[in-house]
Order: C-alpha cells, then structure tokens, then sequence
C-alpha cells in the first residue's frame, strides 16, 4: 500500500515519505490520517452552517492534533476517532461533504504548497489549544478559527489569497499560544529558573514525557506518598520550573536528551513511561510493556489510560508498573550530550521581563552585544549539530535563548554569564514560544525600535508542525531575517520559498562560522 506524506523535517527525499514514514507511521496509519483530515473538512463545513458548537471545535482540535508527527500509529485507534467525527458530523448536518482524502495533496504544485502550509499550521496550533483547553481555557476566535481554516482549506484560492489566510492564520496562532500561557500560568504559576539534576536516584520511578502539564500534575497528584519518583522527559523539562508542580518532593529531575533518543535511552531502564502527547518513536520490544500513552497518543501494543466523564485520569496502572520494576538499585549518574550534569530552565517572559531593566541596561553598557534564539525541534536528522556548534561559537558578550526540545543539543553546556544572568535562558516548551515574542516585543518598546532593529536574531530548527505554525506567527508579526534549518520543509515549493525568502528574508543556515558572521558581521 502507498502513502504520501511530507509534513516533518526527516520526510524521505526527495518528495517524501511514500512507502512508511521515517517516523515509523505505516502506510494504513497515514492513509487514515488522510481520511480524518478530510472527515475534519466535512465536520468544519457543518459547523459553519449550522453554528459552532463546544463538541465539534473539540473533534476539530483533537482530530488535527491526532495527526501531527510522532502522536498516533495505531490504526484502531484513529478509525475510531474518524468514526466518532463522521457520527457527530451527521447528527449536525449530513448534507455538508467530506473531502476526498485521496485529493488531499494533489493539484497545481504551489497552491498545494501553500494549502499544505496552512494545514500543517493548523495541526500545530490544534496541539497548543488543546492543551489550553483541557485547563478549561478559550479563546473564542481560536475556537472559530479551526472552523473557517479547515473550510478554506477545501477552497480555490489564488496564491496570494493563500499567503494572505497564512499572515491571518499566525496572528490567531498568537491568540492561541497567549491564552496557553495564561492557562498554564494561572494554573501552575509563573515558571521560576530552575536548575534541574540528570541523575536518577533509587526506587521505583515513571519517566513522563510528551507536553501536557494537566496529565503530569494528576499523576504527581495520585503519587504523593506513594515512594514512586517522577522524572520528566524531553519537552516536559520546563514542567520543574511551575510552582505549583514542583511542590511534589517527587518530582526529581530529567531523564534523558530529546525524543529522538528513547530507542536507544529506553532499553533496560527499570521504569514505566508515560507518553502525554506527540514524540513517541515506535518502541522496542525490550520496554514496551513498560510503555503507557494517554490523550490523542497511540501505539499498538502499548497500554492506554483513556480519560473519564470527569476529566481526570487513573494512573494506578502506570504507577503498579513503575514499583513492580523497582528502578535502579543504586543512584545512576546520567549525562547531557555535552556531559553535564544538570540543566536549567524556567526563564520564561516572567522571569525575564522581570530582570528587564537589567538587561536593558547590560546593552545600553554594551556588555551584551546580541542576543540570539536558538530553539525548535530536535530529530535524528544529519546536520542538527549545527546548533550545539552555533551555541558554542557564540561570542563571550552575547545571551542565547532557547525553547523546545532543540535546546537538547547544547543545555548542558556552561558557557557562562553577564552580570549574573546566564548565557543561556532556557524559555520552556515549544508551547512556549509565546515568551520567546513577549521578550522580543518588551525590548522593542524599551528601546523605541521596531523588533527587527533589535540585537536579536532567530535560529530556529524545525521538525513538526508545531514548528510551521510558530513560523507562521513570527512572519505574520514581520519578524524577518529568520534562520532556518538543518533542512528546508519539503512542503514548501521553490516558488514559494522564493516569495518568503524575498518578502522575510528567511534565510536557510549555512555554517555556525558563516552565519554568524554574516549576523555580527
């Protein structure tokens, strides 16, 4: 059977992934995938005419997230929820119609481009305001906008009716990575520098992994006084900044590098993992029956803990595992990949617009000359090395800050500080690139200047979709001179990679050496 996709950064050269995903997604699981996206269609096109329900922008988010890279390989699982949509969408209004999902990547070669970009936009944003949205937090043109996108989506549009949906669908991507902020801040409290241990002490444990902050406080809930530590993994690294989750005596410290690392990371650990969101990799043999997925995430084989009429989550199952294996016998000392011991986090726009004046100051003396973002996605791809060198490279009386999993290249290094502030500001989750344009946009009006007159440039890696639609946000807010790497989205055409290359000067990196050069002259 075949399949096309393309919508991740590892997708086979040079069209993409025709036969299985990089990822390990089958041919059935993809083509399924298809199939709910365009249920989605017909679902979003009975809303709008019939009227916006709570119900159906919730099949809409969770159906586009289901298909973001790294979430869901289970067949079963995804017919079911391609069931359920088709169910709902009939009660409302059958007469609306589904797209043919055999058409979904077929057609003139820069509108499916163009159209391909919102999509996988849109499944980003899904992820983020689905988060959002299991803490009980909005945003009612969020809401709306999943609806009029996917009906947009099955449209005939001139390109330039196209890139203009793309400039208005990052203002609202903004809208929603403002309201997941709010929703985990108020619910969690505002992040604090944290410096987190890589070590694993003895007894038993639970690696949590994924992004979801809702899933990992219910099980910090449901362990207190249970002798059963929990440690986070990759994405859920920043979770050690949040007041209200580190209360937990529990909750002890990272486990591992990013989510490409776990078939090699996971073997013979004496533990129970739970996979809250995407970056799953397709498990082997030897921990699977160690392996729990919750949420939208899937994997055959593995246990899934579903959520109850109430909301909540029973993580027994997950925490019997985790004391049946026992953990180590004695204190394992773990590395980075640069072999540090311990990582920081917790510099979110709080904390950092709460030194504001330091760091104004430290510029206007000239001790910090620049300031860079080095963050998005990690993945197992040649060539992401460029941002453990870029980051050492960086001159003496400069401050990188990072977000998202990418940050695992190079966050164990020590590469010192100016004035009592680090070097390196690790800003949380790619959910939280919101902070990443609060900072951005503070410094701007402290300095009267537009943000592309800052000392500030963004080195940005990309994986999944999440990626394109933090993309689409800085490019709807004019942020230009981007970098991007290791490799270009394969979903982007020449042509249109020629338009944002000249309106955004997105630039694709090069060389560490090269680049920065050409950035600080």
């Amino acid at each position: 059977m075949s399949m096309f996709c393309y919508q991740c950064e590892q997708s086979a050269a040079p069209a993409g992934c025709t036969v299985q995903g990089v990822c390990g997604k089958t041919a059935p699981v993809a083509n399924l995938q298809d199939e709910l996206t365009a249920a989605l269609v017909g679902l979003a096109r009975a809303l709008d005419v019939k009227g916006q329900t709570k119900e159906g922008v919730d099949y809409l988010m969770r159906g586009l997230f289901m298909c973001v890279t790294n979430v869901n390989f289970s067949e079963d699982r995804v017919q079911e929820f391609i069931d359920e949509v088709n169910a709902y969408h009939a009660k409302i209004d059958s007469a609306a119609q589904n797209f043919d999902w055999e058409q979904l990547w077929k057609g003139e070669e820069d509108i499916v481009s163009l159209r391909s970009t919102l999509l996988l936009g849109m499944r980003g944003m899904a992820a983020y305001a689905w988060h959002a949205a299991r803490l009980g937090f909005h945003d009612p043109e969020v809401d709306a906008w999943f609806i009029k996108g996917m009906v947009e989506f099955a449209k005939d549009h001139s390109a330039e009716e196209w890139l203009n949906l793309l400039m208005e669908f990052g203002q609202i991507n903004l809208k929603c990575m403002a309201i997941l902020d709010k929703a985990n801040t108020e619910t969690y409290g505002t992040p604090v520098p944290t410096t987190v241990p890589l070590t694993v002490e003895p007894g038993p444990f639970i690696v949590v992994t994924g992004h979801d902050l809702h899933d990992l406080n219910q099980l910090l809930e449901q362990t207190d006084g249970k002798g059963v530590n929990i440690y986070t993994h990759g994405e859920m690294l920043p979770c050690h900044a949040y007041p209200e989750l580190k209360k937990h005596p529990q909750l002890k410290g990272n486990f591992g590098t990013a989510w490409q690392n776990q078939q090699k990371e996971f073997v013979d650990v004496p533990g129970a993992f739970l996979f809250t969101t995407n970056c799953i990799m397709p498990p082997k043999e030897n921990y699977r029956a160690n392996i729990f997925t919750t949420d939208m995430v899937g994997f055959d084989g593995c246990a899934h803990v579903e959520e109850k009429a109430d909301g909540t989550k029973d993580f027994s199952a997950v925490i019997e595992r985790a004391i049946e294996l026992g953990g180590y016998k004695e204190a394992q000392e773990f590395t980075g990949i640069n072999g540090g011991h311990e990582v920081t986090t917790g510099f979110g726009h709080g904390t950092v617009l709460g030194i504001a004046d330091t760091v104004i100051d430290a510029v206007k003396a000239g001790a910090i000359k620049h300031f860079f973002l080095v963050g998005g996605c990690d993945g197992a791809k040649v060539g992401r090395n460029y941002y453990t060198d870029f980051v050492k490279q960086t001159p003496e009386d400069t401050v990188v800050l990072t977000l998202a999993c990418g940050k695992f290249r190079f966050n164990d290094l020590n590469i010192g500080e100016i004035g009592g502030i680090p070097r390196i500001l690790d800003m949380g989750q790619c959910n939280d690139a919101y902070s990443a344009i609060q900072v951005a946009v503070a410094l701007a009006g402290a300095f009267e200047c537009d943000v592309n007159d800052l000392p500030l440039t963004l080195v940005l890696s990309w994986y999944e979709q999440k990626a394109v639609c933090i993309l689409l946000t800085l490019l709807a807010l004019g942020i230009r001179n981007i970098y991007i790497g290791p490799s270009l989205p394969k979903f982007f055409s020449n042509n249109v990679l020629n338009i944002l290359v000249e309106k955004f000067q997105l630039h694709p990196i090069t060389t560490p050496e090269a680049d920065l050069k050409a950035i600080l002259g």
